[in-house]
C-alpha cells in the first residue's frame, strides 16, 4: 500500500477532503523526522514506538579496493510496534492466508 492509498482510504473512511488528509499525513511524517532528528522518540500508544538506536563503531570491509575501514558510531531510526499491533498482526487470518 502506498501513501496516496493510505490518505485516500482515511478520505474513503472520514469523509474528510484528500487535500486535508494529506496535509495531515504529511504533517504527521514531518513532525516525526524533525524530533527524531533532534534526539526525540516518539511513542504513539496501542500503534507503537518510533525510537533512535545507537550503532556501535566497528570495522567494516571496502571489498572493492580490499580494505579494512572504521564505520563510525552512529544513530538509525527504528520502529517498534506495541504488542496490542503485534497480537493483531499475529492473529490475522487475511495475513496467514497472504502468506501461505
Amino acid at each position: 500500500m502506498t501513501k496516496a492509498e493510505v490518505i485516500a482510504e482515511i478520505a474513503d473512511k472520514t469523509g474528510i477532503d484528500r487535500v486535508d488528509v494529506s496535509t495531515a499525513v504529511e504533517a504527521f511524517f514531518d513532525v516525526v523526522k524533525s524530533k527524531m532528528s533532534e534526539g526525540e522518540n516518539i511513542y504513539v500508544r496501542g500503534f507503537g514506538s518510533f525510537v533512535n538506536k545507537k550503532r556501535a563503531a566497528k570495522i567494516g570491509r571496502d571489498i572493492s579496493k580490499n580494505k579494512s575501514i572504521k564505520i563510525q558510531a552512529h544513530f538509525i531510526p527504528s520502529f517498534k510496534p506495541a504488542k496490542v499491533f503485534v497480537e493483531k498482526i499475529k492473529n490475522s487470518e487475511k495475513v496467514k492466508l497472504a502468506n501461505d
